[in-house]
């Protein structure tokens, strides 16, 4: 068999086994309404193609589009995080197979280099080339432009693969990312203007007098070339670290979380929560993330001149406390699927475990409270606004998100950073993420469109106190939905693990 049959070999291996994959038919929902808001962002960036093709033309500087190119990709390499997974999904099943492994990690590599995603931001490239076509630009050197543009979006995917790989493997990678855009984009966010048209003028001219289009087609190819052959190697060594679970393993203290004990049984899982977050890789980087996320919108709207706006600030002031319940709980009952036959022996162990997840999610809120003290003492945000959208989180969002304990039924491993699965298991994961996002916020501003934002941030703090108030009930209901679906449940988290 030659590496091209193996190629469409594994394609249609990956497409059986997602289609027979238990939540193959949920997911559909999700990509449906996926598709949904890639049409509106397709109408939004198809818009912007023609106005920056419109304004390079009457310019004449037909290259205006590499300008803002830096941009676009970073925009195209965050938005990978939710759609590209690593080649190490692929090749694992294959790992005792007499199929060489460097040629399995390759196909999946041409794989993503074909993927159709990639060409989503043709929508911006082809009426920029068209219009700057238009204006003057020859054929050829239009055509080799939209070449060049979807290059670069191809080499982001091969750049993204690389980070995402060293960050599974560990978060000080993200340094890597975050020092590289850094220095691409920084000066234009930090250098004077003076300054910065003396910079961007030196390289207009240095690629005007010693360069082309096609030496650079040539150097992000040879960019391409690079990256290609570090991914092949380096997720190969690591996907044998990861499935043969080898690890570095060091004796250490762990604290007995005694203070605990005096809340019984419930006191016991929130030692489990507790220490499922210290231990376990998958949930730790999350964790983890969140709060670089938080601390880092944080610092930019106190200090910063970024996200002013209404919505911008509510927003991100809400998803601070909307982001460790939209990360975990949407996937709640999924880490102890398990062992979750072990749950079920005692009666109600189920009940007492979820309020103690609730308990734990709702302490952790105290995190965010304090990393948005900076745009608190800086004006930025009220007092209010943070109790709001506080109890908020603690009341309706979190009464929602523990909804996703009655058709949670696909196992989600707990320390397969690498290998394991990020996509939603069903509709309602998404459409329930979702709406905690946007709902308090809409709801904020329809208030204060009829009246003032002081009302609006008490009609919150109202509907999160009685929420919160009667969590043992609405809880006691999940609880009583979720074991007539018990049976059903036990079958999905059983073939899923």
């Amino acid at each position: 068999m030659n590496k091209i049959q193996l190629f469409f070999l594994l394609r249609k291996n990956t497409k059986l086994s997602e289609k027979r994959h238990p939540m193959f038919e949920a997911n559909q929902y999700g990509k449906f309404f996926g598709y949904i808001v890639i049409g509106f962002l397709a109408i939004e960036f198809l818009a912007l193609g023609t106005f920056f093709g419109w304004l390079a033309a009457k310019e004449d500087t037909p290259e205006m589009i590499f300008y803002i190119m830096p941009f676009l990709l970073i925009m195209d390499f965050s938005a990978r995080f939710a759609v590209q997974q690593t080649p190490l999904m692929l090749v694992k099943p294959y790992l005792l197979t007499p199929i060489s492994k460097f040629t399995a990690v390759e196909c999946f590599l041409v794989s993503q280099v074909l993927d159709l995603n990639n060409l989503l931001w043709m929508v911006t490239f082809l009426p920029y080339v068209f219009v700057v076509w238009c204006g003057g630009v020859t054929g050829w050197a239009a055509i080799g432009m939209l070449f060049l543009l979807h290059l670069m979006v191809v080499v982001n995917s091969q750049w993204y693969l690389l980070v995402r790989t060293l960050v599974n493997h560990s978060l000080f990678w993200w340094a890597l990312p975050i020092v590289f855009y850094g220095l691409l984009i920084g000066p234009f966010f930090f250098l004077p203007d003076a300054i910065l048209d003396q910079y961007t003028d030196f390289i207009g001219n240095f690629v005007d007098k010693h360069g082309s289009l096609w030496l650079l087609f040539a150097l992000i190819a040879g960019l391409f070339i690079v990256l290609f052959s570090i991914n092949r190697k380096l997720q190969m060594r690591l996907i044998y670290d990861e499935v043969s679970k080898k690890e570095n393993t060091k004796m250490k203290h762990v604290s007995e979380f005694k203070s605990l004990n005096r809340f019984g049984q419930i006191g016991e899982y929130l030692k489990l929560e507790i220490k499922s977050t210290m231990r376990n890789k998958a949930i730790r980087t999350r964790f983890i993330q969140g709060l670089c996320f938080i601390t880092f919108f944080s610092l930019t709207i106190a200090f910063g001149d970024m996200y002013q706006g209404e919505f911008s600030r509510n927003f991100f002031c809400l998803y601070a406390f909307i982001f460790f319940g939209a990360t975990n709980l949407t996937k709640v009952m999924c880490p102890e699927g398990n062992y979750i036959d072990l749950l079920m022996v005692h009666e109600e162990n189920i009940l007492k475990l979820l309020s103690a997840k609730y308990y734990y999610y709702s302490t952790i809120l105290l995190l965010p409270v304090l990393l948005q003290l900076p745009p608190v003492i800086m004006g930025k945000f009220s007092i209010l606004m943070i109790l709001a959208y506080l109890l908020t989180a603690t009341g309706p969002v979190y009464c929602m998100l523990f909804q996703l304990a009655i058709f949670n039924k696909d196992t989600l491993p707990l320390n397969d950073k690498i290998t394991g699965k990020n996509q939603m298991e069903n509709k309602w994961q998404g459409i329930l993420s979702m709406t905690a996002m946007f709902a308090p916020v809409v709801v904020v501003f329809c208030i204060e469109a009829a009246f003032d934002a002081t009302t609006a941030y008490w009609v919150l703090i109202i509907i999160g106190i009685i929420f919160t108030a009667t969590e043992p009930y609405w809880m006691r209901n999940i609880y009583q939905r979720m074991m007539k679906r018990r049976y059903q449940n036990l079958d999905g988290f059983h073939t899923t693990r």
